[in-house]
């Protein structure tokens, strides 16, 4: 008997259906990540979650950290100042009165800039130092002799340490050009008090290398980030903060880094503030 011939086109058909089956999976693997992925991103990289925190300004978008900034700046100048000015009348090596005199002059330039960004951006500011700083001056003010010279210098160098980080920080990533601008002006200072500090002498860096490793190199003293305005700051309206610490008239005038202009209003002059309503 003869075998039967085979059917033309079966084999063909077969093959034909295999490559558009393994095309339909691929383009299944293909497309699923994708869907599975749509809105389901992590809480920590979602770009709403991102730019919960950040609003809308006519200087560019200002972002949590970007206010977190600015009060830690504000607060520096809280103690530093008063801290800069008992070096001048306590410190018994002339290095350590000099880094006090740097500390005074540098907050003072930095203090009137921080108060005139933040009006300008409607943002609120402390008007005393933290619990943490609080602590230090009142270690500061205990310490007599060169103990006093080797607390003040290691204190202030380990405070300046912490916030170092989050200067480079906001410099690197913010987006508003008010507090880019107080962020150079800010580098520029705490390098400058970072330098004075370690050249009276006193600093101990294996205890700081230790200090810094234990709290992971954290900014000074934790604080709580204002609120986001409610609306974007008019360039020439803003809510001035508290007045300004005066600088002590007796102490010996000093030459500090120049520091870079922030951008004011129009008409007002350097340091102005001018009052806004909210």
């Amino acid at each position: 008997m003869r075998p039967r011939p085979p059917i033309r086109g079966r084999g063909m058909f077969t093959g034909t259906g295999l490559i558009i089956t393994g095309l339909v999976v691929t383009l299944a693997a293909l497309i699923f990540p994708l869907w599975s992925y749509e809105g389901r991103s992590s809480p920590g990289t979602s770009v709403d979650t991102l730019n919960a925190d950040t609003v809308p300004t006519l200087y560019g978008p200002l972002t949590a950290l970007d206010r977190d900034f600015l009060v830690k700046v504000r607060l520096a100048g809280l103690w530093e100042l008063p801290a800069g000015r008992q070096a001048q009348q306590k410190g018994v090596g002339e290095a350590v009165r000099t880094a006090g005199r740097h500390l005074v002059e540098g907050h003072t330039l930095l203090d009137e800039r921080v108060r005139t960004v933040a009006a300008q951006l409607n943002i609120a500011l402390p008007d005393q130092p933290n619990d943490q700083q609080k602590a230090w001056l009142s270690q500061l003010d205990s310490a007599q002799g060169t103990d006093y010279d080797r607390e003040f210098a290691n204190i202030l160098r380990l405070a300046h340490g912490r916030v170092f980080p989050l200067v480079a920080q906001v410099r690197a990533s913010t987006q508003n050009a008010l507090v880019r601008g107080l962020a150079d002006d800010a580098n520029t200072t705490v390098l400058d008090h970072i330098t004075v500090l370690e050249a009276t002498g006193y600093v101990d860096f294996a205890a700081l290398a230790r200090e810094m490793a234990a709290t992971g190199g954290s900014p000074t003293a934790a604080t709580t980030t204002p609120a986001a305005p409610a609306s974007p700051a008019d360039p020439g309206t803003a809510t001035p903060a508290d007045p300004t610490i005066p600088a002590d008239p007796a102490a010996p005038a000093v030459s500090a880094p120049a520091a870079k202009s922030v951008p004011v209003d129009p008409g007002t002059g350097p340091g102005q503030v001018v009052p806004v309503t909210p």
